[in-house]
């Protein structure tokens, strides 16, 4: 009885290679270790997860706070976000890891003030949700982080967890007011 075709094991075998590697490949293009490391001065606030750096070439760069999601201008408590997010960085040098570009042209990223998470800051002070719908591309660890910070901050009623029903900011921006 004649055996497997000659090239059969090593063609499962290659197959087995390929998808390995490929996925090796992937987790490190989305691994947080390959995002880019931005350093700069923050010089502007659109809202309580905007902001905009200017870096050491004097060239500004539009961030979008990774993981979090403020309350809009308009709706209670974005003001109160835009301050605290002033409080936190503006006027300082941040770095900034940024890993993705959003549909508006802005850098997505994780912003950091001497060593410390501003985008947790925000959902620890009960001034942003932590934004579930883009959990899967924070690090499990930030995801753990964040989903604790914001479960400690509604206990405790902390900034806009003491409205009786606050609106998420991607249901506001729907019309959901």
């Amino acid at each position: 009885m004649p055996g497997p075709a000659p090239g059969f094991c090593l063609g499962v075998s290659a197959e087995m290679i390929y998808r390995s590697f490929g996925a090796l490949l992937l987790a490190l293009v989305l691994s947080p270790a390959w995002a880019e490391v931005l350093v700069g001065k923050v010089v502007a606030l659109a809202d309580g997860d905007t902001i905009t750096v200017l870096d050491g070439s004097k060239v500004q760069h539009k961030i979008r706070l990774a993981g979090i999601d403020a309350p809009e201008r308009k709706q209670p408590f974005g003001q109160r976000a835009k301050e605290q997010l002033s409080h936190l960085v503006f006027g300082k040098t941040v770095h900034v890891e940024t890993e993705k570009i959003d549909r508006y042209g802005r850098q997505i990223g994780k912003v950091l003030i001497d060593g410390r998470d501003a985008n947790l800051a925000m959902v620890t002070a009960g001034l942003a949700w932590h934004y579930k719908s883009y959990q899967a591309e924070q690090s499990s660890a930030d995801r753990l982080l964040y989903a604790s910070a914001e479960e400690d901050a509604r206990a405790v009623r902390a900034g806009l967890w003491r409205e009786p029903a606050p609106v998420a900011p991607w249901n506001w921006r729907r019309g959901e007011r």
